[in-house]
């Protein structure tokens, strides 16, 4: 069954989220413990979260 194109369009979002983590892995190296920390932090207050999207994306609603 071929995908409607809001389900590939999706799919390119997940594409540009994999880009943007491999950006963050990158740099990781150049910044100090502090930093990295802070990061740390801001990631796990993102909202909405990576696991919160997977679960709404696993649920059958």
């Amino acid at each position: 069954m071929p995908l409607s194109g809001e389900a590939i369009r999706t799919m390119n979002y997940v594409d540009d989220i994999s880009v943007t983590l491999r950006r963050i892995l990158a740099v990781l190296p150049s910044l100090t413990e502090e930093e990295r920390q802070r990061v740390s932090e801001h990631i796990k207050a993102a909202e909405p979260s990576y696991e919160s999207v997977i679960t709404a994306v696993a649920s059958k609603k």
